[in-house]
């Protein structure tokens, strides 16, 4: 647990994967649908893939941005991350995820760059504290 709670987001989820989801400041709103992929519908919705999928990979940049600046580097406005959120079933029942992350860190020299997710994936992204030891996530610089 953090040594100091500094934000708590809520959100609220109602008809679970073909339902909706909003947050309680109501920035967030959405209608969910599960993915032909999975036996559904898919279409013009989200799911709980993509959601997580956006986090991590708006979260996990910022966690390279800041990796940079503790190490006084500038990193070019063309940094991103992509993640890719697989779902499948497990042989023991029930489902789990699999994490790729796509790293570019624009303007850093390919050995830096590797240092940079290698910091901000084992010591500052909460996404990464959070699924170590019970999500597979792979690195990949692009």
């Amino acid at each position: 647990m953090p040594e100091k709670i500094l934000y708590t987001a809520v959100a609220t989820a109602r008809g679970g994967r073909e339902g909706q989801i909003r947050s309680d400041d109501g920035v967030l709103e959405a209608a969910l649908s599960v993915p032909k992929e999975m036996g559904g519908p898919g279409g013009a919705r989200t799911n709980p893939e993509q959601l997580f999928a956006a986090g991590y990979a708006a979260c996990f940049e910022g966690a390279v941005r800041l990796a940079a600046k503790e190490a006084a580097l500038q990193v070019g406005p063309d940094t991103n991350v992509t993640a890719h959120v697989g779902i499948g079933s497990r042989q023991a029942g029930g489902f789990e995820l699999a994490v790729t992350l796509e790293v570019h860190v624009d303007g850093v020299a390919k050995d830096r760059a590797e240092e940079l997710a290698k910091t901000a994936h084992e010591k500052i992204c909460p996404y990464s504290h959070a699924t170590r030891g019970n999500v597979e996530v792979q690195i990949r610089l692009i």
